[in-house]
């Protein structure tokens, strides 16, 4: 039997929490504009270019806001 491995994709975009040295914030929603699509969907870490770590918070901060009230759930379309 093979073992498969999986192939880990690299971003070529540097992280831009890592770069700033800060932290996503349910409170600052301009830096959670890096995490959400135009349909007020959470993007992948791929397209965003943030590392899992803070990918994780991200997401985490996202949906803190959503439920305060601060995001919308989904784009009215």
């Amino acid at each position: 039997m093979i073992k498969k491995t999986k192939k880990i994709r690299k971003s070529s975009k540097p992280c831009p929490f890592c770069t700033k040295k800060a932290e996503p914030n349910f409170r600052d929603l301009d830096s959670l504009a890096v995490g959400i699509s135009p349909k007020k969907r959470i993007v992948s870490r791929w397209t965003t270019g943030v590392c899992e770590k803070h990918q994780l918070r991200l997401a985490r901060a996202i949906k803190r806001a959503r439920h305060l009230a601060l995001l919308p759930f989904v784009d009215k379309v």
